[in-house]
C-alpha cells in the first residue's frame, strides 16, 4: 500500500461487503472519498446490488453461483463485472490496482482471499480473525516475505497495534497485551442459567452491533477466546503474554503492559468505525467518523476477571494457542460448526455449543508446523466430528 496517499486517492477491496463490518467499511469509503474497485460476498444479492450502485465497483465477487447469475442480471446496465465461485473473493482480493483489501468475510472461508491478496502484495486490513486463528504463522511468515502489513480492524487488536506505535523498539520492552472484554449478555450466568439461554437472548449483545455468528461467540466468550490466538499470531506472544480482563462499558478497547509496569490503553466509544478509518489513513489519522467520548458521561469503568469455569471456551482456546499446529484450527471449526447449528435451531440448548466444541477438540491430536492443506484437512474433519456427534 502506498501510504503517502491520502483515503480520496486510495483503491480498496472490500470482502464480505454485505456484513456488518463490511458495510461499515463501505460507510468509510463513502465518507473519505476512498475508491471501492471490488467487493465481495457470499449470497445477499438485494443489498450487493444496492452497493454497486453507489460505489460503482470494476467487479463484484459472489460465493453463489445462483445468486451471482440473479445479480448480473439486476446490474447489467451497469460497468461492474460479477464473477462467481469459491475462488471469487481471491480472485478480486488478488486485483493488481488495489492499495488495500478489507477482509471482513466471515468464518475460515476468509482465510484464502488474505493469503492471495499478500501474494499480491497487498496490505491486508483484517477483520476476519479465522484467517490467524488457522493459519496465523503461516499468514504471518508470508506477510513478512511479501513485505506486506496486516492491519488488525478488529476493535481489540486495533486498540493493541496503536498503544504499540508509541512503543520503543525494543521488543524486550513489551509485558504483555491485555484484551477487554464486555462480557457479553450474560455475565455472572451459571452453567444452569446458560442451558436456558435462547437463540434471540444469545444475540443481544449490551454494547456492540455485530453479525450473528460473533454474538454468539461474542455470549460464549469464545469469541475473546479467538481474539488471544489472533493476538499472539499478530504480535508474536506466547499465551501467558496474553491477558483477558472483562470490561462491560467496552470503552477501554484493549491495553499494553510494558516491563516498567506501565500500562497504555486506547478509548473509544464502541464503534467498528473507528478502527476501518484507522487501517484505511494508517499511518496518519483522519476525521472522525464515530462520535466523540464523553468521559463525565461514562461515569466509572469497571474490570472483572472472566469466569473461564462456566466459559469454558476461552479457557480451552488457550489450551489450543499453547498446543499450536493444527488445534486452533480445530477448534475454529468446531466452533463454526456447532454455533452454525445453534442458530438454525438444530441444537438442543445453548451449553450445546460448549459441550459440541469441547468434546470435539478432545477427540483430536494437533499436527505441529502444519501446512495449508494440514489445515484445510484438520478443518474438514473437525467439522465432521461435531456432524457425528449431532447424528447420535
Amino acid at each position: 500500500m502506498n501510504c503517502s496517499k491520502k483515503p480520496k486517492d486510495k483503491r480498496i477491496v472490500v470482502l464480505g461487503s454485505t456484513g456488518s463490518v463490511g458495510r461499515q467499511t463501505l460507510d468509510v469509503a463513502a465518507r473519505t472519498g476512498a475508491e471501492v474497485i471490488a467487493l465481495s460476498a457470499s449470497s445477499n444479492i438485494g443489498l450487493l446490488e444496492d452497493q454497486i450502485r453507489q460505489f460503482h465497483p470494476h467487479l463484484c465477487a459472489v460465493r453463489d453461483s445462483e445468486a451471482a447469475k440473479q445479480l448480473r442480471i439486476a446490474v447489467s446496465d451497469t460497468d461492474t463485472v460479477v464473477i462467481d465461485g469459491e475462488n471469487a473473493a481471491s480472485e478480486v482480493a488478488s486485483l493488481p490496482e488495489a492499495d488495500i483489501v478489507f477482509n471482513s468475510t466471515s468464518g475460515f472461508a476468509g482465510l484464502f482471499p488474505t493469503l492471495a491478496a499478500i501474494a499480491a502484495g497487498h496490505d491486508v486490513a483484517l477483520a476476519n480473525k479465522e484467517t490467524l486463528v488457522a493459519a496465523g504463522e503461516i499468514v504471518m511468515n508470508s506477510a513478512r516475505e511479501r513485505r506486506v502489513r496486516i492491519l488488525p480492524v478488529d476493535s481489540e487488536h486495533c486498540a493493541v497495534f496503536q498503544c504499540l506505535q508509541t512503543r520503543a523498539a525494543e521488543e524486550r520492552e513489551l509485558r504483555s497485551v491485555i484484551l477487554t472484554a464486555s462480557g457479553g449478555p450474560f455475565r455472572g450466568y451459571t452453567r444452569e442459567m446458560l442451558s436456558r439461554v435462547t437463540r434471540e437472548q444469545a444475540l443481544r449483545h449490551p454494547t456492540w452491533k455485530m453479525g450473528p455468528k460473533i454474538t454468539v461467540d461474542c455470549a460464549t466468550l469464545m469469541n475473546k477466546g479467538l481474539e488471544v490466538i489472533e493476538a499472539a499470531r499478530l504480535y508474536d506472544l506466547d499465551a501467558d503474554r496474553v491477558r483477558v480482563v472483562v470490561h462491560p462499558e467496552s470503552i477501554i478497547h484493549s491495553m499494553v503492559e510494558y516491563t516498567d509496569n506501565a500500562v497504555l490503553a486506547q478509548l473509544a466509544v464502541p464503534d467498528m468505525r473507528s478502527c476501518i478509518s484507522y487501517a484505511l489513513h494508517y499511518p496518519h489519522r483522519g476525521d472522525a467518523v464515530i462520535e466523540r467520548l464523553d468521559l463525565t458521561s461514562v461515569g466509572s469503568l469497571s474490570f472483572f476477571k472472566p469466569d473461564t469455569e462456566t466459559f469454558s471456551l476461552l479457557a480451552l482456546a488457550y489450551d489450543a494457542l499453547r498446543v499450536g499446529g493444527t488445534m486452533p484450527a480445530i477448534l475454529n471449526a468446531a466452533t463454526e460448526c456447532a454455533v452454525g447449528h445453534f442458530l438454525r435451531g438444530e441444537v438442543g440448548s445453548f451449553t450445546d455449543i460448549f459441550d459440541l466444541v469441547g468434546e470435539t477438540v478432545a477427540e483430536f491430536s494437533s499436527s505441529p508446523n502444519p501446512s495449508i492443506d494440514d489445515i484445510i484437512s484438520a478443518d474438514l474433519e473437525a467439522r465432521r466430528a461435531v456432524e457425528r456427534r449431532l447424528s447420535l
